[in-house]
C-alpha cells in the first residue's frame, strides 16, 4: 500500500511529518504502538487514516470536552460527517439518540467518565472496533490514581471489547511514564510497538526571568511582542486579575479560561482564540491540549509550573508552524507556595476518606458528605478495586511524586547551564543539542534579540482569512 499517496488523496499532504508514518505501519502490521510524538507533528492524522483504511469504529478517550470538540471540527471540516463526542455536554435525549445509532459513526470521540457508564460499554462491546485510542495517554500516569480514577479502568474496557488494536499518544513521557502507560493499557500484549520522538522543540527559545516585578516584566514582554499567545496561572484568580490588567494596559484582545466556566463559554474562548478574534488566553492548565493553532507566537508561565511534564507540554503549544516562539517563565521568589497549598489540600483528603472508611458503617459512608474525588475513592473502595491499605498506598506514592516533580522544576528555573540539556536529560533523551544563541537564556539568548525574529518572521508567511483576499486567491489558482 502506497500511503503517501493515501496521505495525498484523502488529507491534502504530500509528506507525513516525524513518527507519522512509522506509527501508522506498526497499526496496519497489527501491534498495539504507544507513540510519543512532539507537539506540532500531527498526532492525530495517525488514528484518522487508519479510520480510513481498516474497516470499523474509531475509539478516542479524550481528556478534555474543549479537546474532543475540535478534534470533531477538525474530522468534520476534511469532510468526515461520520464522527460524533459522546460525553457529559450532550443532554440526555442526545446521548441516548447517539447511543441507539453507535454503529452509524466512524469516530467517537469519548471522556473517560463516560467510557464508564454502564449503558455505554454495553453498546461499544457491540461495535466491530478498527482501533483504540487514548489520546493525552500521560494522562494515564498523571492523573489516573488520585485526580481520574477512570484512566486506571481503561483495560476493563478493552477486555469488554475484545481486546482491539490500540494506540495510546502523547507529546511527553519519562520512561516511569511509559513504562506505567504500557502497564495499564497493555499488560495483555507481550510486544507493544514503541515511536519515540525528543520532546525537543529547537524552535522554542526558552527563558526563565527571575523578578519581583512579574506585571511590569509581563506588560513589557506583551507590548514588545505584540503577537498571539497564552499565558498560564495556577489559579482562576489569577487568570482573571492577569486578563483585566492586559485589558487595562494595552490594546491587545485578551480573556480568562479556566475549569470554572461552563463548557459552552470554554468552547466559545477556544474558537475566538483559534480564529484570531482574540490575542491572548489566561488560562489555566484547562486549556491547550491538542489546541489546533499553529501561530501561537509566545507561551509565558505567570506562575512556576508543578512539573516539569507540564511546562513541557504547555510550552509545547507554541510554534507548531515551526517559525521562531518563545517560552518565558516569570518566577518570583516563593510562588511555588501554591502548589505546597495544593499538596497539602490533597493530603487532607486522604485523610478523611482514610478515617472515614477505617471507622465507619457502609451506610455512615455513603451518607458522609465528600468532594467529587472523595466520592470517588469511596466508590472504588466500596465496589472493591482496592483495600484501605493499597488506596493509602497509592495515594502516598503520588504525593510523593509531587513533591519530587515541584522540586525538579525547581531545579530548572534555578539552572545555570544549557535549560533545553536538562529537559532532554530528564527525559532520558540522547543529548546532541549544541549551544547556540537561540537555545536559552543560559546559552546566550536574549529576547529583545530573539524578539525581532518572532515579530518579523510570522508575518511575511502570514496568510489573510479575509473573504476579499480568499476570492482573490481562489481566482488566482
Amino acid at each position: 500500500m502506497d500511503l503517501e499517496q493515501v496521505l495525498q488523496r484523502k488529507f491534502g499532504f504530500t509528506t507525513f511529518k516525524p513518527g507519522q508514518k512509522e506509527v501508522i505501519e506498526q497499526l496496519l502490521n497489527g501491534k498495539d504502538t504507544l507513540a510519543v510524538l512532539p507537539t506540532g507533528t500531527g498526532k492525530s492524522l495517525c488514528y484518522q487514516m487508519i479510520g480510513q483504511l481498516l474497516e470499523g469504529t474509531v475509539i478516542i478517550v479524550s481528556p478534555l470536552l474543549s479537546l474532543m470538540e475540535d478534534q470533531v471540527i477538525q474530522l468534520q471540516k476534511k469532510g468526515e460527517s461520520r464522527v460524533i463526542a459522546l460525553n457529559s455536554s450532550l443532554s440526555y435525549i442526545e446521548k441516548h439518540y447517539v447511543l441507539d445509532r453507535l454503529s452509524n459513526y466512524k469516530f467517537i470521540f469519548i471522556s473517560p467518565e463516560t467510557l464508564m457508564q454502564k449503558e455505554v460499554r454495553i453498546k461499544l462491546s457491540k461495535l466491530r472496533i478498527a482501533l483504540f485510542v487514548v489520546d493525552e495517554a500521560h494522562c494515564v500516569a498523571q492523573w489516573g490514581v488520585d485526580f481520574r480514577p477512570e484512566y486506571t479502568k481503561l483495560f476493563q474496557i478493552q477486555q469488554e471489547c475484545r481486546f482491539p488494536l490500540t494506540l495510546a499518544l502523547t507529546a511527553t513521557a519519562t520512561p516511569a511514564v511509559k513504562k506505567e502507560i504500557i502497564a495499564q493499557l497493555f499488560n495483555h500484549r507481550q510486544e507493544v510497538a514503541q515511536v519515540i520522538y525528543s520532546v525537543n522543540r529547537p524552535n522554542i527559545g526558552l527563558i526563565v526571568n527571575k523578578t519581583t516585578e512579574k506585571d511590569e516584566s509581563l506588560i513589557i514582554y506583551l507590548t514588545k511582542l505584540n503577537q498571539k499567545g497564552i499565558i498560564y496561572c495556577a489559579t482562576r484568580k489569577t487568570a482573571e486579575k492577569i486578563a483585566r490588567l492586559i485589558k487595562e494596559q494595552t490594546s491587545l484582545k485578551t480573556a480568562y479560561y479556566h475549569g470554572g466556566l461552563t463548557p459552552n463559554e470554554r468552547s466559545l474562548l477556544q474558537q475566538q482564540f483559534v480564529s484570531n478574534q482574540l490575542d491572548i488566553l489566561c488560562a489555566t492548565n484547562a486549556f491547550g491540549m491538542g489546541i489546533d493553532k499553529p501561530d501561537v507566537r509566545f507561551v509565558i508561565h505567570y506562575d512556576c509550573p508543578d512539573s516539569l511534564e507540564n511546562y513541557v507540554q504547555e510550552i509545547g503549544r507554541a510554534g507548531r508552524d515551526g517559525l521562531p516562539s518563545v517560552a518565558i517563565l516569570l518566577y518570583q521568589q516563593g510562588d511555588e507556595s501554591i502548589h505546597h497549598y495544593f499538596q497539602t489540600e490533597s493530603r487532607l483528603d486522604r485523610e478523611v476518606i482514610n478515617t472515614l472508611l477505617a471507622s465507619q458503617s457502609k451506610e455512615e459512608i455513603m451518607a458522609a458528605e465528600l468532594n467529587e474525588i472523595q466520592q470517588k475513592w469511596v466508590e472504588g473502595y466500596l465496589n472493591q478495586e482496592y483495600t484501605l491499605e493499597e488506596l493509602e498506598e497509592r495515594l502516598l506514592r503520588k504525593e510523593k511524586e509531587r513533591k519530587q516533580q515541584l522540586s525538579i522544576m525547581l531545579n530548572y528555573i534555578n539552572q545555570t547551564k544549557c535549560r533545553r540539556q536538562f529537559i532532554q536529560h530528564y527525559f532520558s533523551e540522547k543529548i546532541e543539542v549544541k549551544e547556540h544563541a537561540d537555545c536559552c537564556d543560559n546559552c546566550g539568548l536574549f529576547f529583545d534579540n530573539y524578539q525581532e525574529q518572532i515579530v518579523q518572521s510570522p508575518k511575511e508567511n502570514e496568510i489573510s482569512n479575509r473573504w476579499e483576499d480568499i476570492l482573490i486567491r481562489l481566482f488566482k489558482e
